[in-house]
């Protein structure tokens, strides 16, 4: 996996930037990137980021209310 220390450096990096923010809006620019619509995206709107982790080759955001948002960067 070489990709695993960049996505520890993406993750300690947005971790800094993020932890603790709310999210205000998410646009999805390609409809083929979403591959779950439950819950909506809109139901992230307003939640504060409340922690970051790591799932294999995934970063995985934690909202408020038990809400996860899971993202593959695809970076291999």
């Amino acid at each position: 996996m070489p990709e695993l220390p960049d996505l520890v450096v993406y993750l300690e990096s947005l971790d800094r930037r993020i932890t603790g923010t709310t999210l205000h809006s998410i646009h999805i620019m390609n409809p083929f990137l979403l591959r779950s619509v439950e819950p909506p995206l809109e139901a992230f709107s307003g939640r504060r980021v409340t922690s970051l982790e790591r799932l294999g080759k995934r970063l995985v955001l934690a909202f408020e209310e038990e809400y996860f948002l899971v993202i593959h960067l695809m970076i291999a």
